[in-house]
């Protein structure tokens, strides 16, 4: 397999994931439109007053007022996706570095000694 061959494959890939990531999100959104039809017709079916006429333009806004609110939560959990990912990244650095620094530390110290028993052993 050459680079280029690598390079076509790793398109593809990231074509196939832009398509399950599209298909994915529109499955959501008439997941999201159907929860809020059913909410729309579960609310107003306490309203018995209501006209026909009136019922589906109470439906309809109900729909589009819960499906609004919907992209609102997902838009709020990506944004606190996106700050709990760089938080956990920069403990992680964090926690890298001193790890880092603590192993250099004791193969120091390891140094030292055998340094000193080889030239105790003289």
């Amino acid at each position: 397999m050459t680079a280029m061959d690598d390079h076509v494959v790793h398109d593809h890939l990231v074509d196939a994931r832009v398509l399950v990531n599209e298909v994915e999100g529109h499955l959501l959104v008439e997941a999201a439109r159907a929860d809020g039809r059913t909410a729309a017709e579960r609310f107003t079916g306490r309203l018995p007053w209501l006209t026909d006429a009136q019922r589906a333009e109470v439906e309809r806004c109900y729909a589009e007022e819960h499906l609004e609110l919907t992209r609102h939560g997902w838009r709020h959990i990506a944004r606190r996706t996106g700050q709990v990912r760089a938080e956990y990244e920069e403990t992680y650095q964090l926690l890298r570095r001193r790890l880092l620094v603590r192993c250099q530390v004791a193969f120091g110290c390891l140094l030292a000694v055998v340094l000193m028993l080889g030239l105790t052993g003289r």
